[in-house]
């Protein structure tokens, strides 16, 4: 055995000496002419390569598009410190590349510089930083997506909760149509956006739409297509267009324009905006004031530093998609599925190292006399030692009040959850707890 690890010692010796020659000072990036900061080096080693171009071929084959001449630099462990995901982007932006991070990890971006396409990967720390390309057959496609850890049902504590206007059950088939917020706002769900108004102000949290909501490795093309298809339908005219994106690992989105609201006659000033969170998340919200300046006054000025606070107002409109729920409200059954993999890569020979995985299903059926049913399945672990486990029970549920929701008998014990209605089109999704339940059967 002594031997044995000598040997191992001995080779693993031998490699590395000759793999030295393979590290060659380097000023800018081949692929995209990037500056790079000074020590630089092009890592042409062949276990360096390897594992480089397995993980950028396990987010290839996410967006459905093979790779070619990966390039592996390794910058000193300094510019890790002032050289990151962002400045790389504005970096190649200059350049004439447009960059879009990878919704769910901000590591890596989709890079296109006329019908060039190349995929980015950089991580940097306190001890190395690594800047890879690699050449991609075509632009990512659309809707790809990437795995998300589930959210469990818990308990949790809230703020006052909102006014409520009551009636009578409309013809959507829910109690609440309509939830007044103690700011002063006020929602109410419309066929394809929810409206949220206060004053002169007007806000539209559109719905989740296939025709702009796919990834797009080219944010100007998407924010105009997405104007073209949401806003510019219900207006006649525009001045003082402005189109203005932000690359980051949470890239903006953002145009604004002065118009003449077909509805009304009347010009008002609109601006579409969606921010990009580092999971992907992110919906088309326009927002519609007398001018710009009191859009300024109440939202902040556009700034070019994508991760700046005066970002977050405007990004938070969306919670205000927000229902109450009544008991007739819950009848039927609700149901939550998740399925999500973890690829593991060793980082020194690029073989796999195995797949985590994890899929669950839960469900919810309310039925007469304040009853329900419940039952939790999950099964989880590595990929040929997957363990299935189960959970179910019954009894009955109340409403202390319009956002909460008590059970009898969860796992053994009673317990309370908050619960909302969250608007789509066509339907509304069931959130109890942190868990959202699709459209009931």
């Amino acid at each position: 055995m002594k031997n044995i690890l000598l040997l191992l010692l001995s080779f693993c010796m031998i490699t590395a000496s000759f793999g030295q020659k393979k590290l060659i000072a380097v000023t800018h990036s081949s692929l995209t002419g990037l500056q790079l900061p000074a020590g630089s080096k092009q890592d042409s080693r062949m276990f360096s390569t390897a594992a480089a171009k397995m993980l950028l071929e396990i987010e290839g084959k996410k967006a459905k598009v093979s790779l070619s001449a990966t390039e592996v630099l390794a910058l000193p462990a300094s510019a890790g410190k002032g050289f990151n995901t962002d400045s790389l982007l504005k970096n190649l932006a200059d350049l004439g590349w447009t960059g879009s991070p990878v919704p769910g990890d901000k590591k890596y971006a989709w890079l296109q510089k006329e019908n060039r396409h190349l995929l980015l990967y950089f991580s940097g720390d306190a001890k190395e930083t690594d800047l890879y390309f690699a050449k991609a057959s075509s632009a990512p496609q659309p809707n790809s997506t990437r795995s998300a850890t589930a959210g469990a049902i818990q308990t949790s504590t809230t703020t006052k909760p909102p006014m409520l206007q009551t009636g009578p059950v409309t013809n959507s088939g829910f109690t609440f149509n309509t939830t007044n917020f103690n700011d002063g706002w006020n929602s109410s769900p419309k066929e394809d956006w929810v409206e949220v108004t206060k004053g002169n102000f007007k806000v539209l949290l559109h719905y989740p739409n296939k025709r702009m909501d796919g990834f797009s490795s080219d944010l100007m093309t998407g924010l105009k297509n997405a104007w073209d298809v949401l806003v510019a339908p219900k207006y006649s005219s525009a001045s003082n267009m402005e189109f203005k994106p932000l690359f980051s690992f949470e890239s903006i989105e953002y145009a604004e324009a002065d118009m003449i609201d077909k509805a009304t006659g009347k010009e008002v000033h609109v601006v579409l905006f969606k921010k990009l969170f580092n999971r992907g998340t992110g919906r088309y919200i326009e927002f519609i004031s007398l001018d710009k300046n009191a859009f300024e006054k109440e939202f902040g000025r556009y700034t070019t530093e994508a991760l700046a606070e005066n970002w977050n107002k405007m990004a938070n409109m969306i919670t205000y998609n927000k229902f109450a729920v009544a008991p007739a409200d819950l009848n039927g059954k609700w149901t939550s599925n998740f399925t999500g993999m973890t690829q593991y890569v060793n980082a020194y020979t690029g073989a796999n190292a195995g797949a985590n995985t994890h899929a669950s299903n839960e469900n919810f059926e309310f039925g007469p006399g304040n009853t329900y049913k419940w039952d939790l399945g999950v099964a989880s672990g590595f990929v040929g030692n997957i363990k299935f486990q189960s959970a179910k029970s019954n009894g009955g549920f109340s409403l202390p009040n319009n956002w909460q929701v008590a059970f009898s008998d969860i796992e053994g014990k009673p317990r309370t959850y908050n619960v909302q209605f969250v608007c789509i089109k066509g339907a509304r999704v069931l959130w109890i707890g942190d868990t959202g339940f699709g459209k009931k059967e």
